[in-house]
């Protein structure tokens, strides 16, 4: 049990002393940036798919 609670307590301590948290300017600006990515791999991957249907459709076509 003393193992546990040191483990508790050293952990609360580094959250709270050691870890150094975003700004809210910057915690926003990381968000955005992590929207705009996921946008914009989502465009490509449906590309991609359209690209694979229309060759896909156009091989299947021909048999």
């Amino acid at each position: 049990m003393n193992k546990i609670s040191t483990y508790l307590r050293e952990s609360y301590r580094e959250l709270v002393e050691k870890v150094t948290w975003p700004t809210w300017a910057q915690l926003q600006q990381s968000t955005v940036i992590v929207l705009v990515a996921t946008l914009l791999i989502t465009g490509v991957v449906w590309v991609m798919d359209l690209v694979a249907q229309s060759a896909l459709h156009f091989i299947y076509s021909l048999f």
